[in-house]
Parts: C-alpha cells; sequence; structure tokens
C-alpha cells in the first residue's frame, strides 16, 4: 500500500493564491497577531509530518483489530493511546480553540487543511479529537464561566475529550421526541437518566476523563425541538480544583459493530442519574448544540475528502507501477511485457475524476472555512452577516456533495486496483467502508438537502442563494479568452441554477411534495455548479502562481477535464427536478 503524503502544494496554493487568506487574516484584529502566511506553512508542515509518519502507517492495523469492549470497558488499538498522547502533546486537540484556554485560536480555513490529514490519515482515530474541538467550541461559546475554567483547559491540552449525544433509540433527526430527563437537584446541578446511542468516542481508554454534552429535557419543558436543554455531564465528576472525583453514573452499554471505522468506538451510553451542569439557556439546547453540528458538518465533508484523497495516492501509485494489457501504439513500452494501467482510458478516467473531485472539494472546503471565518472574525456587521448566510446555505452541500462525491472516488480508487482493491491487504477497500458512515452521520445527506431546499432556499424566498451566485457573477466578469467556453458554461450553468430554483419557488404551493422529491437532485446540482466556478477560479490562478509547470498544467487540464466531463452530469438533474414528485407519490404502499 503507498504511503500517506500530504498534499501540502495545493493547500498552500489555495490559502495564498486562491482564497488570499494573508489580506482576510490582516484585516481581522483576532487574527492579526496569531497567523501569517509564514506560520500558516510551518504549521501546515508539522501537520504532514505528524500525520504521515504517526497516524497513518497505524491505520490498517488499527482497522484490523478494532475497538475491544468488555464490562463497560473500551479499549483502543495498539498505537492510539500513544498517538493521542502525542497529539495532544503537540497541541494539535486545540487548534481551533480559544486561546484564552490554551488554544492555538487558529482560522477555520487553515485547520480545515489539518483535518483533511487528519482524516486522509486514519479517519478512526481523527474522530477522538475531532468530536472534542466541537464540545471545546459549544462550551467556550455557551457555557458559563465556571464551566469554562473548570472544562475547557483540560479539554483543549487534550488530557480530557468530549463528545456530543443527541441520538437516542428510538429516534435520530427527530430529536424534539427525545425522552432524556434531566431533574433539578438542590445544589443548582442535574440529574440526567436515558439511553443515548452511536455515540462516537462515547468510552476509550486514550485520557482519564471524557466529557459529555447531552440533550435532554427539563420537567416542564414544552413539546418538541423547544423543549430541548443542553447538559455537561462528565465522565469522572470534578473537584474544585481540577482534580478528579468520584466515578459518575454514565456508562457505556455496549458498542456498535460497523461496516468501517472499526478503530472507533461507537457506544450506547446510560445515564443513571447521572450528574450534570446545564449549558447556555434552558429550551435552548439544540440551537447550541448546532453551534457546534455547523462546524461538526464541514468536518464530516471533510472525512469524505481526506478517505477520497488516501485512496488517490494508493491508486495513482497503482496505476504507475501495475503492467496489464497493451495501450495504443504512441503509450507502449516496446521493451516491456505490458504498458503501465495508467495508459489506458478507463483507468485516467477514474484518476482523473478522483482528482477534480478532491481538489475542488479541498477549494470548497477552504472556501467555506473561509466564511466561517469571516462570519465570526471580520469587521464589518455586513461582511459578517454575508459570510453567515453563506455557510447556512453551504454547511449542508459540505457535508453531503462532499462525501457523495467522496465515496464515489473511494469506489473509483477501489476499481483502479481491480481484485486487489476488493482484497483488505492493499488498503482501498477499507476506504470505502470508512467512508460510507460519512453520508450517514451527522444527519444523512437526505437530510442535508431537505436542510438546503426546504429551510435555506425555499424557507429564505431564495434569498441565501444570492450570495453564492453574487460571488459566481462577480468572478464571470474576470473572463479571459482563453477560456471563453468553461466562462460561458459557468454562466449557463449559475443561470440554470437561479432558474430551477425559481421555478421549485413557484411550485412549492400546487406541489407539498417536491421539496422532499428533488431535494437531493437539487444539492448536488448547487454542488456541480460551486466545483465549475472553483476550479475555473484555481486554473487562473494557477497560470500567475510560481509554482512548478507540472503542478500548473495539472491545474489547467484538471479544470478542463472538470467542465468537458463532470460538469455536464447538471444536465441530468435539471430534468428529474423539473419532473417534480407525480412519479414518487403516484405508487400506493401495496405498489411498492
Amino acid at each position: 500500500m503507498a504511503e500517506y503524503r500530504a498534499a501540502l502544494q495545493d493547500m498552500n496554493f489555495l490559502l495564498e493564491d486562491v482564497f488570499a487568506v494573508a489580506q482576510d487574516w490582516q484585516s481581522m484584529p483576532a487574527l492579526q497577531e496569531m497567523v501569517d502566511v509564514d506560520t500558516a506553512r510551518a504549521i501546515l508542515d508539522e501537520a504532514a509530518k505528524l500525520t504521515e509518519t504517526l497516524i497513518a502507517p497505524n491505520a490498517r492495523a488499527a482497522d484490523e483489530e478494532g475497538i475491544h469492549f468488555s464490562d463497560g470497558v473500551v479499549t483502543t488499538p495498539v498505537g492510539y493511546k500513544e498517538q493521542f498522547a502525542e497529539l495532544a502533546a503537540g497541541g494539535w486537540v486545540g487548534v481551533g480553540a480559544n486561546p484564552e484556554y490554551g488554544g492555538m485560536g487558529l482560522p477555520k480555513v487553515l485547520s480545515a487543511q489539518y483535518e483533511e490529514m487528519m482524516c486522509a490519515a486514519d479517519i478512526s482515530f481523527s474522530l477522538y479529537s475531532g468530536l472534542t474541538a466541537g464540545a471545546i467550541m459549544t462550551l467556550d461559546l455557551h457555557g458559563s464561566d465556571a464551566l469554562k475554567d473548570l472544562y475547557l483547559p483540560r479539554m483543549t491540552s487534550g488530557e480530557w475529550t468530549g463528545t456530543m449525544c443527541l441520538t437516542e433509540p428510538h429516534c435520530g433527526t427527530d430529536l424534539g421526541i427525545i425522552r432524556t430527563k434531566a431533574v433539578p437537584n438542590a445544589d443548582g446541578s442535574f440529574a440526567l437518566t436515558g439511553t443515548k446511542i452511536f455515540i462516537t468516542g462515547g468510552e476509550h481508554d486514550l485520557v482519564e476523563n471524557i466529557v459529555h454534552l447531552v440533550l435532554a429535557k427539563l420537567p416542564d419543558a414544552p413539546a418538541g425541538t423547544k423543549g430541548i436543554s443542553l447538559f455537561l455531564v462528565p465522565k469522572f465528576l470534578v473537584n474544585e480544583d481540577g482534580s478528579l472525583g468520584e466515578r459518575n453514573p454514565v456508562f457505556a452499554g455496549s458498542t456498535e459493530h460497523k461496516m468501517g471505522i472499526h478503530a472507533s468506538a461507537t457506544c450506547v451510553m446510560n445515564f443513571d442519574g447521572a450528574t450534570g451542569w446545564l449549558v447556555g439557556e434552558p429550551h435552548r439546547g439544540l440551537a447550541a448544540m448546532f453551534t457546534m453540528m455547523n462546524y461538526e458538518r464541514l468536518g464530516v465533508g471533510i472525512q469524505g475528502l481526506g478517505a477520497a484523497a488516501r485512496s488517490y495516492g494508493i491508486a495513482l501509485a497503482y496505476a504507475l507501477d501495475r503492467r496489464q494489457g497493451r495501450g495504443a501504439k504512441a503509450t507502449q513500452e516496446p521493451s516491456a511485457e505490458a504498458d503501465p494501467l495508467l495508459v489506458h482510458g478507463d483507468i485516467r478516467r477514474m484518476l482523473l475524476t478522483m482528482k477534480a473531485f478532491i481538489e475542488g472539494g479541498r477549494a470548497f472546503s477552504s472556501y467555506v472555512g473561509q466564511q466561517l471565518d469571516r462570519a465570526k472574525f471580520a469587521n464589518d456587521a455586513g461582511e459578517r452577516e454575508r459570510a453567515d448566510q453563506l455557510v447556512a446555505l453551504l454547511t449542508p452541500v459540505a457535508k453531503a456533495f462532499m462525501t457523495d462525491t467522496g465515496l464515489e472516488a473511494t469506489i473509483h480508487g477501489q476499481q483502479i486496483l481491480g481484485g486487489h482493491g476488493y482484497v483488505r491487504e492493499w488498503g482501498q477497500e477499507q476506504w470505502v467502508r470508512d467512508c460510507r458512515i460519512a453520508q450517514i452521520y451527522e444527519g444523512t445527506n437526505g437530510i442535508q438537502a431537505l436542510d438546503l431546499l426546504g429551510r435555506k432556499v425555499v424557507g429564505s424566498r431564495g434569498q441565501l442563494l444570492q450570495p453564492l451566485l453574487e460571488d459566481i457573477r462577480e468572478f464571470l466578469a474576470t473572463r479571459s479568452d482563453d477560456w471563453a467556453a468553461e466562462y460561458e458554461l459557468l454562466e449557463e450553468s449559475a443561470d440554470l441554477l437561479e432558474d430551477v430554483s425559481k421555478d421549485i419557488l413557484g411550485r412549492v404551493a400546487e406541489d407539498e411534495n417536491i421539496i422532499n422529491s428533488v431535494a437531493v437532485e437539487y444539492l448536488h446540482l448547487v454542488g456541480y455548479v460551486s466545483y465549475a466556478w472553483l476550479w475555473l477560479r484555481m486554473a487562473r490562478a494557477a497560470e500567475s502562481s510560481q509554482h512548478s509547470a507540472a503542478f500548473i498544467q495539472g491545474k489547467v487540464k484538471t479544470a478542463k477535464f472538470f467542465f468537458a466531463k463532470l460538469l455536464p452530469r447538471i444536465h441530468a438533474l435539471i430534468p428529474a427536478i423539473e419532473a417534480g414528485s407525480e412519479e414518487l407519490f403516484s405508487f400506493t404502499p401495496e405498489e411498492f
């Protein structure tokens, strides 16, 4: 199996040449003294060393071994404990955390590159620190000063980890019907009772304490999602001096036996009157948790990207080395008994599809990360609001489109290896399995599509779509004769997106099922149009960059491949969207 190598050149190209982050950072007082381009390069270099040499080499062995569960105790695979200790010692758990509590405070556009490296190295391992980072952010924004002072320094340092506990056995996305209860205690704490399932990192041996963020309902809670509150529930109670006290009655009842991410502990957690503390306002827990969820959903999209990037590295090395059959005369090596796989058109089709989705996804995740930074740090209130609108619109696209195309890419990577892609020792089948969950958790991709079309586009009467279209059309003003055909295709695609959005808005009143019937196709339409815009941006930026000729030509030619071979997929999506819901809802249950 090919060794993992982080895409450092591409990451630096995106930050410096495409998104010009130096200008952003210099305009934001909170970031001015925190990070610059030289610091960013140094951080990415160190992250690459960490992921390439410490984490990636153990990924397959950890997957083979998986986690062990016995009498409520989870033991992680050999090497994980040492890896996590080194990760924590380097400050990597707190890359985006508040410096007040020991974090690096890095902007999301930069930490997104680190996250990709972690996911490409080992998705299972990345989840322990990734969920902790989300819990840190939620507690920092919504917790009391007392809770933050007691918990955040140790979570940020990686001494303790965090989880998010939402799903229950009887409900997944429909959180309004959760049954976990929180009863007030005399000392201001609460006693939580209930069961949560699918809890990533709910129990493990990497650290001494695990801090659970738990959705539950108070006794006087109104029905539905308006009655949900958020609580902090530690595995071990914490004394005022920060030392650990007695065991809290929250235990892992079992662990799931999963298709992939075998080394990630996915637990059923039982809260038996466990002591917890309210985070934020009563009955406002879902809003607080969505602070974490928006960042986590981008993070899940990056899991799809990371899996695809790792699969591409393996597939490309194999295609260059493996000799099979003969290509056209111009590509033949007469002195060898056969030609490398790379000479074959179908192999190139799959590799270039992977490359286009990976580098397009890397640009897309960076763009969304940049908007998250602007929404948080920009001086101008109007700029913050506009960035927030883009984040709201594009978060479901980042989660769903990047994982859908990530799975397609990993399957191509597996296919390129033929029979060797199907057997375990070559490593490709692991990335297919590990990527598959990313389409499901943190809200299935169908739910993301409903969020995009129903809440964001239709719910805003199309207003949330406008900032994206404005960005695309502003770029269209930079037309170049050398790219005339691609600019024309991008303009046509943006117009089609706007037209089909208006058409849906006009049909909602007469077709009550249209949103849930066409949402997935609509999300993919937004994804392809966004990637087309970003690919043309990258190609134009590459032409004036100082990178190697091979890098520049690789960008230029992949952009042309995207426009020629992948963007045309939208012309199958649009008729499916225009068809509405009739063909789906004409069936009776007996006719299925």
